[in-house]
């Protein structure tokens, strides 16, 4: 009998099991080689579906095949969990050798959990699903005849044990290398590697059997790329130099920090952090260090890391320029469906279009990716097996965290611990880069980072070089509402000020403030920016934006913190609601940027109307700020003399991180447990492990008993869940309509990077307000959430009520 492994439903042609099981083993040994565990990742790939070697599998798939009208019950038939039960059998019971036994459970685990996500040791009612299913389930088919086909068809005996050796020595290695980890945390962060290089595997393997390509091999030819981009970019600064204004005091600066990053690009891959003060241009000397490094060092990928999608465009946009390469370069901004955890056992074998959109998501397989916090977190701590796909390409790196001190407080502890172990396992080269680098070696779950490590000399005197800018502290004079606010700018612009900007907390001051002033200014162009507008309808209005700018033009921008990152605009004013330190420093940095005057102002107001009751960091750090402000006001010359001081800015993060160390390592309320617990506990902090000694009076057969499904189901980088709605904007409408008539998986693939650009995020209460008012559209068997013409505005996006239709054509 031939077994297969997929029937491609276009032309009925079969895929071998045995030719899909060796086919995922290469791609996963070569995804294993970077952590030298390219056995451990091997066995992971041939023999996740081991379980398809029955007679039960071979007649679903084909009654499947031939009668899609009425298919059998989808998942009726286990396939995955034979190749854990096998590891189990072979190594975990008898006499186990402790390596063999660990070995069986990390890779038993990705292989049982291959069509979902990891699942828990040990849960939170003390019950272990990895055992429930790798040592109690009962109906997973003829498993002895699993196991015999497969050695039989796939690798014989003598081989495969000689092949689980070599894992075991691996593993071995793996575990006695020097690092701050315990052996959960390096367990933890294998078993999050193994299953990345599985799933990728499995699935590029599939899609090229789909799509009728040619086994994708992983890319080789990174170094010479990277060399490439190195001399074009190395060109382009030969021109800046040649410029007319390459004279000026900001630009040698700029010149100088540049050409340290070059030198420490020769350094062995390390975290380093690059302090470079808002408008000294960190995107190109980034660029350039991570560029010669990678050539140097032969990484595989370039990796930048932003805080928000704006500047994911912006930054882009002057990469893609400069390196004149638009196929290599990768914008990965939201995930436009839903992650989901769920144990669809068969969605492999039967093609419809969610294992197509499932198939189609960025690997971030591309020399070049710019992403957000968000999604780094994703991959390590978040569910969803198209997350962490991509935590193998994390390796061999060099990663970028552009505007760093945005890492969100509950996941600090958390981001170092991905970091160090990128940094001790993964040869990846990390830089923090940031004019106001947070204490994140200050804390609990340190960040393993070396004194030295800074690449910017002299940083104090920098940063007085670079002063552009004074803080007027308007805080201390009394509350400000949009009414006042609105007199306070408008007064301003009649102060022969020819723009500014206005950086309030919320979003719904912003709105609110920009209809006043906008009604106010009938002949003055105001703008509008926050995150209820999709990425290229912000691109849309910073275009114009920086038009009248440089025009010298007057106009008033309104906006949330989006616009403070990295935002490469430069007003002549800026009002700023009190914030943390460093919201206030990144909002000075869109003021004065290029040293266009000798000194311009920012304005600290405090406001009243806005509600930061769910926003607790924003309101933390300004109760620090405002003490600071009065510090100052006692004592000129406390904290460094001003705001943007080094020594502020230490305070600040000290003094942040010592106020919210109880969030620090993402409490997990409802289960009276933090996520480090659940990830990364040995047994003697371990609750449940505590707990099930206790009520059973004996210990766990269990090498390891973290709780890795549990944590994910729990991670969530900001408080409230959001979900992914494309927007008719522009492009955004034929995107919609081609996504709905797209059959092959890179059509998918393409149409959803392009319709990152036009999604936005919505509130599970913004979600059922659409509903309520007939706003949201549901396409392609309701995996996409669309909003209607209605539900999108022109001025600031989404529209809850759904009355913006203009009764003709939406104008975007």
């Amino acid at each position: 009998m031939e077994y297969i492994a997929h029937i491609r439903v276009s032309d009925g042609e079969r895929q071998a099991l045995k030719t899909h099981l060796l086919g995922v083993k290469k791609l996963a040994e070569m995804f294993g080689a970077t952590l030298g565990i390219m056995h451990i990742t091997g066995l992971a790939g041939m023999l996740h579906d081991l379980g398809k070697y029955t007679v039960e599998f071979q007649n679903y798939l084909i009654e499947a095949v031939n009668h899609p009208e009425a298919p059998p019950k989808r998942g009726s038939v286990d396939h995955s969990t034979a190749g854990g039960r096998m590891l189990y059998d072979l190594y975990h019971k008898g006499k186990i050798e402790r390596e063999k036994g660990i070995l069986a459970e990390i890779i038993g685990n990705a292989i049982i959990s291959h069509h979902s996500y990891l699942h828990d040791y040990l849960n939170p009612e003390l019950e272990s699903p990895y055992l429930r299913r790798v040592r109690d389930k009962v109906d997973i088919g003829d498993y002895d005849e699993c196991v015999r086909l497969f050695f039989q068809q796939v690798m014989d005996e003598a081989e495969f044990q000689l092949y689980v050796e070599c894992a075991a020595q691996e593993l071995k290695q793996y575990l006695t290398r020097t690092s701050s980890f315990n052996m959960e945390a390096k367990c933890m962060f294998l078993s999050k590697f193994v299953f990345s290089a599985l799933i990728d595997a499995d699935r590029t393997n599939t899609r090229c059997f789909e799509d009728h390509v040619m086994e994708e091999e992983v890319s080789t030819g990174a170094s010479n790329l990277f060399q490439g981009y190195y001399e074009k970019l190395m060109n382009k600064l030969q021109d800046f130099a040649q410029g007319s204004d390459s004279g000026s005091v900001i630009n040698k600066l700029r010149s100088e920090m540049s050409e340290q990053c070059d030198r420490f690009a020769d350094k062995p891959s390390r975290i380093y952090t690059l302090s470079i003060p808002t408008g000294g241009g960190k995107t190109l000397a980034s660029l350039r260090y991570a560029l010669k490094h990678a050539a140097t060092f032969g990484k595989k990928h370039v990796i930048y890391v932003l805080p928000y999608t704006t500047i994911i465009e912006q930054n882009a946009a002057e990469v893609r320029q400069i390196l004149q390469d638009d196929i290599h370069i990768l914008e990965h901004h939201s995930n436009v469906t839903e992650e989901t955890v769920d144990d669809d056992e068969a969605e492999d074998g039967l093609m419809n279009i969610r294992q197509k959109l499932k198939l189609a998501k960025d690997n971030w397989e591309s020399p070049i990716i710019f992403t957000t916090m968000v999604q780094f977190l994703n991959v390590f701590y978040a569910k969803g097996s198209g997350n962490t796909r991509r935590l193998h390409n994390l390796t061999e790196s060099v990663i970028i965290f552009d505007e760093v001190q945005k890492v969100p407080v509950s996941c600090v502890s958390l981001f170092n611990e991905a970091l160090n172990f990128l940094k001790d396992f993964g040869r990846s080269s990390i830089v923090l880069c940031t004019a106001t680098q947070p204490a994140l070696d200050f804390v609990e779950h340190r960040l393993q980072i070396d004194p030295d490590a800074e690449m910017i000399q002299d940083i104090e005197q920098v940063v007085a070089s670079f002063k552009r800018v004074e803080i007027i502290d308007e805080a201390s004079s009394g509350l400000y509402t949009n009414e006042k606010l609105a007199d306070f700018a408008l007064n301003k612009l009649e102060e022969e000020k020819r723009n500014i900007l206005i950086i309030l907390n919320t979003k719904t001051v912003v709105k609110d403030l920009y209809q006043r002033i906008k009604n106010a200014l009938q002949e003055t162009p105001v703008y509008h920016l926050s995150t209820s507008m999709c990425a290229a309808h912000r691109k849309q209005i910073l275009g114009k934006i920086r038009d009248h700018l440089q025009k010298k033009e007057q106009i008033v921008c309104i906006s949330t913190p989006l616009i403070e990152a990295g935002v490469d605009v430069s007003f002549e004013c800026v009002i700023r609601s009190l914030a943390g330190l460093d919201s206030i420093a990144q909002a000075a940095g869109r003021c004065n940027r290029h040293g266009e005057e000798v000194l311009q102002q920012v304005y600290v107001i405090d406001h009243v109307e806005e509600n930061l009751d769910h926003l607790k960091e924003i309101k933390q750090g300004k109760e620090i700020t405002k003490r600071m402000l009065i510090d100052l006001q006692r004592d000129t010359t406390h904290h460094g003399g001003h705001l943007l001081s080094k020594q502020a800015m230490t305070h600040y993060f000290q003094r942040f991180y010592l106020d919210v160390k109880p969030l620090l390592n993402f409490d997990v309320s409802k289960l009276a447990v933090n996520m480090t617990t659940l990830l990364f506990a040995g047994y003697h902090e371990n609750k449940y492990y505590q707990d099930y000694c206790e009520n059973y009076r004996q210990v766990p057969p269990l090498f390891l008993v973290n709780s890795y499904r549990t944590a994910a189901e729990h991670f969530h980088v900001i408080d409230d869940l959001t979900t992914p709605v494309i927007v008719p904007f522009g492009e955004g409408r034929e995107i919609i309509a081609e996504l709905n008539g797209a059959e092959r998986i890179e059509d998918f693939g393409k149409l959803m990077r392009k319709a990152q650009q036009y999604t936005i995020n919505i509130f599970s209460y913004e979600m059922k307000k659409l509903d309520k008012n007939n706003g949201l559209d549901r396409c392609l068997d309701g995996q996409i959430l669309v909003l209607k013409d209605g539900a999108y505005n022109e001025e600031y996006g989404l529209d809850q009520q759904n009355d913006s239709w203009t009764g003709g054509y939406f104008f975007g």
